[in-house]
C-alpha cells in the first residue's frame, strides 16, 4: 500500500466517523474503522479490497439512516470483505427487515448478517438502569484483550456489544486462533452471550 493511498484512507475514515447524524444515527466504529488503514500491512487483503469496504460503510449511511428517519433507536454497521454485519437495536421487526434490505441494496455488498435487536422504548427504558451494560467499556476491553493474547490476528476483526450480547464479524487464520478468540471475548466482565460470524481462512 503506497503511503499516499494510506494518508488518503486515513482522511476517509475520519471523515466518515465524524461526520454521520449524531442523533439515531448509524454507528461507524471509529476504533474498528480505523483500524482499517493499517490492515493491509499485516493481512493479505489488497488496498483496493479495504477501500470498497470503507466505500460501503459511507453509502450505509445514506441508505440505512436517510430512509428510515429518526425512528429507529441506533443502528450499527460493521464491513469486512465486503459482508456487512448490523447490529444495534429497533422499537419493531418491520424495521429490523426494512434496514437488512437497504443494506443489502448497496453497491459491492456480498452478504448481510442482520444482528439488529427489536426492543421496544418503554423495555429500553425500564431496563437501561436495572441491567446497565456499557457496552464501549466492552468493546475497548475486547480490543485491548485480542491485542495482548498474542497468535490473534486482530486487524482481521470487527466487534460490537448491545447490552452486553456481542457480535463478531471477519476472519480467523485458523480454527485454534478462532477458538482463542471466542473464549477470550466470553471471559470479559459484562458479557452476556457471544455470536461469531467469523470465518476461519489462512493467508494466502
Amino acid at each position: 500500500m503506497s503511503y499516499k493511498f494510506l494518508i488518503a484512507t486515513i482522511c476517509v475514515t475520519l471523515l466518515l466517523a465524524t461526520h454521520v447524524p449524531t442523533a439515531q444515527a448509524l454507528d461507524l466504529n471509529p476504533l474498528t474503522a480505523l483500524k482499517s488503514v493499517v490492515e493491509a500491512a499485516v493481512e493479505d487483503r489488497t488496498a483496493d479490497d479495504i477501500a470498497t469496504d470503507l466505500a460501503i460503510k459511507g453509502k450505509l449511511t445514506a441508505n440505512v439512516i436517510d430512509k428510515m428517519g429518526s425512528d429507529v433507536i441506533s443502528i450499527g454497521a460493521d464491513v469486512y470483505e465486503q459482508v456487512v454485519m448490523l447490529t444495534g437495536t429497533v422499537e419493531t421487526g418491520k424495521q429490523k427487515t426494512q434496514a437488512g434490505r437497504l443494506a443489502k441494496d448497496v453497491e459491492n455488498v456480498k452478504n448481510v448478517h442482520n444482528e439488529i435487536l427489536v426492543i421496544k422504548a418503554i423495555d429500553k427504558e425500564k431496563g437501561s438502569v436495572e441491567n446497565y451494560v456499557d457496552d464501549s467499556v466492552i468493546e475497548t476491553k475486547i480490543n485491548a484483550q485480542l491485542l495482548d493474547a498474542g497468535g490473534v490476528s486482530v486487524t482481521n476483526y470487527r466487534y460490537r456489544s448491545v447490552g452486553g450480547r456481542v457480535f463478531l464479524l471477519g476472519r480467523a487464520l485458523s480454527n485454534a486462533e478462532l477458538k482463542k478468540a471466542l473464549a477470550i471475548v466470553k471471559g470479559i466482565d459484562g458479557v452476556k452471550s457471544v455470536k461469531s460470524r467469523i470465518v476461519v481462512r489462512a493467508k494466502k
